[in-house]
């Protein structure tokens, strides 16, 4: 893992957080109990703090930038964006989708794979969101973001206690 400090301001990462080793976390960011980062994701405080809140996770390759704050158990697919924007509790964004500047992705709601929630967007709670631009499909009962969570927090303790490197000399 990259854990690098920018003009002075160090990466605070939970004692129960897992950070991948290929994974790339710099400045201003904090990382909460349980929390997980994956393999070449990038979370990149340089100008406003980052959070990722208790619980949550960021999957292989999701990048995190400018102020993204993620509430408790929130889950961050693969290859996803989450820049300047807050997503609340047991939300989910699908895998590849964006979620853009000022927008706020409500508690429960899920953003489709391969959406693009644009800035300033207000997803209500409870809500699945597609598209590019992004509008409300369905109302949902919220229980995916609460299994994604459960499954994330479970798999980081196991890579945390049992992954290791293997390389030739083993």
């Amino acid at each position: 893992m990259v854990l690098r400090a920018l003009d002075g301001v160090e990466p605070t990462v939970h004692e129960d957080a897992y950070v991948d080793d290929d994974a790339v976390v710099i400045g201003d960011v904090t990382l909460e109990r349980a929390a997980s980062v994956w393999p070449n994701a990038t979370l990149r405080g340089d100008h406003y703090p980052i959070v990722v809140g208790e619980e949550s996770n960021v999957q292989d390759n999701a990048v995190l930038h400018e102020d993204a704050v993620l509430g408790p158990r929130v889950t961050v697919g693969h290859s996803a964006i989450v820049h300047a924007a807050t997503v609340e509790e047991e939300a989910l964004i699908g895998m590849g989708a964006i979620v853009l500047d000022d927008a706020t992705v409500g508690e429960g709601a899920i953003v489709a794979a391969g959406s693009v929630v644009t800035g300033g967007t207000e997803v209500p709670a409870g809500t699945l969101v597609a598209g590019t631009p992004a509008e409300v499909v369905k109302e949902i009962d919220g229980d995916m973001g609460s299994v994604a969570a459960d499954e994330y927090v479970k798999r980081g303790a196991q890579y945390a206690e049992s992954s290791r490197i293997v390389d030739e000399d083993d």
